[in-house]
């Protein structure tokens, strides 16, 4: 789903010589679920420059306000998933600034949920904050910096899957994680888990890496955008981006709900990442 042309390049050319097609839905108007406008036409640029294979079908429609933003995310998830079913057995759901760092570790869990006759493949993913410096992130820990995954439905579902919120659906899952028990703080300690894979073959969510400027239209036209309109999300996101040891050593003392991180280095994706913030708050060039 079109919106943000951050990390869509680095995205889908990680899955591209897996699948057979890619149905690229956006906005027609250019608008956003809460009413924004989106950089459509940069988006479309990208998708038709890497699209080599012509895999790529492209699929308007028209997404703008109607009810609440994530009701309006799930009505453009499900217009998509309904098109890509056609002729299909599995439906990869994964967003734009998803990056798959080890492909071949995700199509072989989907082969085991497959075998497994599940509803839909739930994978993990490393949350990412902000990008400190060259090949340095804080990542969504536990408290004390265990790795956490995140789960925000499952990245690949049968055809025909009816979705209930956003990625989620009610459907049996073959889930993955980075441990033999769950690693989801959001999860229950004793939730299952079906298969195990390495950290480094996690998901990389690139969430909130983004420059100064592109973070606040994101909080602006996300689905979640309710509860990012405080100017503190921002506020603290900066202060924390520009001071990432003292982030890291308080974790501890923070809620759950205020956020967990620990310092990670990470290969950056291809291409490059978007420009850092700099301990002084200013941005750095890439």
């Amino acid at each position: 789903m079109l919106a943000d042309p951050s990390y869509l390049r680095e995205s889908v050319l990680a899955y591209y010589p897996f699948v057979e097609r890619i149905v690229v839905s956006y906005d027609r108007s250019a608008t956003s679920w809460t009413g924004t406008p989106l950089p459509i036409a940069q988006c479309l640029e990208t998708i038709r420059l890497l699209d080599v294979d012509s895999k790529c079908v492209e699929l308007p429609g028209d997404f703008a306000p109607t009810v609440d933003p994530l009701q309006n995310d799930t009505v453009q998830r499900q217009s998509a998933l309904d098109a890509a079913s056609d002729g299909v057995d599995w439906v990869v759901q994964l967003d734009t600034d998803e990056v798959m760092a080890r492909p071949e570790a995700f199509f072989s869990s989907l082969a085991r949920a497959e075998e497994a006759s599940a509803g839909g493949l739930d994978y993990p993913a490393r949350w990412l904050y902000s990008r400190v410096g060259e090949g340095r992130y804080l990542e969504q820990t536990t408290r004390f910096w265990r790795p956490a995954m995140s789960y925000p439905g499952p990245l690949a579902v049968r055809a025909g899957t009816r979705l209930r919120l956003a990625r989620q659906a009610d459907v049996a899952l073959h889930r993955v994680d980075v441990g033999r028990r769950n690693t989801d703080p959001w999860h229950p300690r004793d939730a299952p888990v079906d298969e195990v894979v390495k950290l480094s073959d996690a998901v990389l969510h690139f969430s909130w890496v983004r420059d100064p400027a592109v973070i606040r239209r994101k909080f602006a036209w996300s689905g979640h955008a309710d509860e990012l309109a405080s100017p503190t999300v921002y506020r603290r996101w900066v202060h924390r981006t520009a001071h990432p040891w003292s982030t890291v050593l308080s974790t501890p003392l923070r809620r759950r709900d205020a956020g967990w991180y620990r310092l990670s280095t990470i290969a950056e994706p291809p291409g490059g990442p978007p420009p850092t913030v700099k301990l002084d708050g200013s941005v750095g060039a890439r």
